[in-house]
């Protein structure tokens, strides 16, 4: 959830279903023009050295595939890398941006792919005035495919501000290993706890704890609630194709339909 800080300030504060808050600041229009001005560049660069190459192969061949490829560069460009560098296209990345949902949460292929798919809208005929009216008059610096995808463009410090060093702070804490198999949701939900536990606060952190870690606690380990959570994504964290999921905090704690062990479904346990 986002709220506006107050009319001179650009900030937005984000709350997350913990309670926790943290600040965003939206991109500005400089910053962003420059982004856009280096992905052009970087477009035509690609399209020119296609061009050289398919000018080669002299033949029809060469023409489809040029034809093809600069269909997928001028339409994908923006989703392939915002997608493969959670939400930096290569000007984003080099001038410090990045694309985020507005709630905060990475972004997801669908929000990707909505507000790239209005680009054409915010530069119609390379008619830029449509852009710069939308981003100058919303709270957020938002243009019409920012407000379509559910996007929002913040400077990178205040996302990786929040990102933590899940290596670094699961060393701490013995590795435990769960008494059933968990689905791979149950596993992205207790390395999301454990990501945000620096943030959480230690009384917080527990109270979401105490909710789940019975279930998980194996016989005889004695552990804290937190600790035996924090154990268990120790032990998930050597599984790198968990890792490659962006670390800054996701929108729930737990999946609605995350059960413990997957027989019996852990709202009934709770219950």
């Amino acid at each position: 959830m986002l709220r506006h800080k107050n009319r001179f300030d650009a900030s937005l504060e984000a709350l997350t279903p913990e309670g926790v808050k943290f600040v965003l600041s939206p991109a500005g229009l400089p910053v962003r023009t420059l982004a856009y001005a280096i992905d052009i560049i970087i477009q035509w660069a690609l399209l020119i050295t296609i061009l050289i190459v398919s000018d080669f192969l002299r033949n029809s061949l060469g023409v489809w595939i040029f034809l093809i490829l600069s269909f997928c560069i001028d339409w994908f460009y923006h989703v392939i890398f915002e997608l493969a560098f959670h939400g930096q296209s290569l000007g984003k990345r080099l001038t410090g941006i990045r694309v985020i949902k507005s709630s905060g949460a990475p972004i997801d292929p669908a929000s990707s792919f909505l507000r790239n798919l209005l680009r054409f809208a915010d530069t119609f005929l390379f008619l830029f005035p449509i852009a710069l009216i939308s981003m100058t008059t919303s709270r957020g610096f938002k243009r019409l495919g920012d407000w379509a995808g559910g996007t929002l463009v913040v400077y990178s410090q205040t996302v990786t501000r929040f990102q933590q060093n899940i290596t670094g702070l699961l060393a701490k804490y013995d590795p435990v290993s769960p008494p059933f198999a968990l689905s791979y949701d149950e596993k992205q939900a207790i390395l999301s706890f454990a990501r945000r536990y620096p943030l959480l606060g230690e009384s917080r952190a527990n109270e979401i704890a105490a909710v789940y870690a019975p279930y998980l606690q194996p016989e005889g380990s004695g552990l804290s609630d937190s600790a035996c959570l924090l154990g268990i994504a120790r032990n998930l964290s050597g599984e790198q194709s968990l890792l490659k999921k962006a670390t800054f905090p996701q929108e729930t704690p737990f999946p609605p339909e995350a059960t413990f062990p997957p027989e019996t479904p852990l709202q009934e346990k709770v219950q």
